[in-house]
């Protein structure tokens, strides 16, 4: 089965599993998708307020960062995080995260915050948001303390019968798991999915046409956006015409807004215009193009027939901590000889094969895989070194390695029948970095996406 257009734009474009999907439809309500965060102490974020023990031995006694549960619904992470800011009177880079949470869900996830008391934090109050002070922590959170997540979500309006659905998704997840979990393949909403442009804004950075980057982020319109955004930027891209776009784009596009100010003060200045944003997001702007590059490296691997649980002449292998996350900075090529020894290695657990995340620093695999590597950074015209960004040097990628599959923890399955309608709720948990879509997508095997609420 070939993957949708849309996926096909952001480089997934295989399946791993052969058994046929449920389809339906996420995210129907908000409340159908609910991401909480599981820290490596075991320590899990909850959408309800709960009492325990405080996470990572976080304490009453009072320290300089204040250890909170930021609970969202229907925001994304960086507005949330820029209102909690405001809310507090501080700069919004006093406040650490440990990872970007879905926007169109309920989300729980830990957050620092630097110098404000458990008090201050108690006040902090407005739509769909709460801050929940835990305790006071010795340092800012960072991706470092971050294990994964736990997903709780319902896919209704299948159908099929409730024991088709029921052996349908069992099967899946059979052949998932002997896959040795999914694909690794970056999410749909690493490049959004109503307008999956950010990877392209991304590859213009790397070029260094910083005007290029500008302009898709600004003026390429998309089908699935509302349609007056779709023609307001219509009308930009036809005319260049910055201050008339400030005049006429709508409110809510917020960061659009930002960087056109910026252009009608600084015609001609679009580096300084890129740094009105936030500085996660023109990061995000990069690593989507670097995803997109994995995406395309994992699914031309999966079209050859290569397996993503056992390595090739040539591959990358990482090893494993024992919470199973993979040590990504310890990737070593496999030799001929060395391939039954490492294999083992690898079905034991204890190590995990990897694909290049490319960036200046970071090599392609070696043997076939490298081959195809190079093929499509050939295709894209690219050199590792564009990832060293003159124009834009903070926005540089030094690359890494990225496992090919990862594991599916805790997996529930509850299917149902309600007035004659099928739905069901899956519950697992995956790795820091890997995507609940992307489980979705071998379950469901969506015909479009938008619809089926990806």
């Amino acid at each position: 089965m070939s993957a949708p257009e849309i996926e096909r734009q952001m480089g997934i474009e295989a399946y791993a599993t052969h058994a046929s999907g449920v389809g339906g439809v996420i995210r129907r309500a908000v409340e159908d998708f609910v991401v909480e965060e599981v820290l490596v102490d075991g320590s899990r974020a909850t959408a309800q307020k709960t009492v325990g023990k405080p996470p990572l031995g976080a304490t009453e006694a009072r320290q300089r960062f204040l250890l909170c549960v930021l609970v969202k619904r229907n925001w994304d992470t960086l507005i949330a995080v820029k209102n909690v800011a405001r809310e507090l009177g501080i700069d919004q880079a006093r406040i650490q995260i440990a990872g970007i949470k879905d926007a169109k869900a309920v989300t729980a996830q830990y957050v620092t915050i630097d110098g404000v008391t458990a008090q201050d934090a108690e006040q902090v109050q407005f739509k769909d948001v709460a801050l929940r002070p835990l305790g006071y922590f010795h340092e800012p959170l960072s991706t470092f303390y971050l294990l994964g997540n736990h997903f709780n979500i319902k896919i209704t309006e299948l159908q099929q019968p409730k024991p088709e659905v029921e052996q349908r998704i069992t099967q899946i997840k059979q052949e998932i798991d002997e896959l040795g979990g999914i694909p690794n393949f970056y999410g749909h909403q690493r490049f959004g999915t109503t307008r999956a442009i950010t990877h392209q804004v991304g590859k213009a950075i790397v070029k260094g046409n910083l005007k290029e980057a500008a302009l898709v982020f600004l003026a390429q319109p998309s089908l699935n956006e509302h349609a007056d955004s779709r023609q307001k930027r219509q009308q930009l891209q036809d005319s260049e015409d910055y201050r008339m776009a400030l005049q006429e784009f709508p409110t809510q596009l917020r960061y659009e807004r930002l960087m056109l100010a910026h252009i009608v003060d600084y015609p001609g200045d679009y580096a300084g215009a890129f740094k009105r944003l936030p500085p996660k997001l023109c990061v995000l702007f990069v690593q989507a193009y670097q995803s997109f590059l994995f995406n395309r490296f994992l699914s031309e691997r999966i079209n050859a027939g290569a397996p993503t649980n056992r390595a090739v002449a040539g591959d990358f292998v990482v090893n494993v901590e024992r919470s199973g996350l993979p040590m990504v900075r310890t990737g070593k090529t496999v030799t001929s000889d060395e391939l039954q020894k490492t294999n083992e290695l690898v079905a034991s657990g204890k190590l995990r094969v990897a694909l290049p995340v490319v960036g200046f620093k970071q090599k392609l695999s070696q043997g076939t895989m490298g081959e195809i590597q190079q093929k499509i950074l050939n295709e894209e015209n690219l050199d590792l070194q564009n990832f060293k960004v003159e124009a834009f040097p903070e926005v540089s990628a030094r690359g890494e390695l990225r496992a090919a599959a990862s594991p599916v923890r805790d997996f529930t399955l509850s299917v149902s029948e309600e007035a004659g309608a099928t739905q069901a709720r899956l519950e697992f948990t995956l790795l820091r970095g890997s995507y609940a879509t992307v489980l979705l997508r071998e379950v469901m095997k969506p015909e479009n996406l938008i619809t089926s609420g990806f």
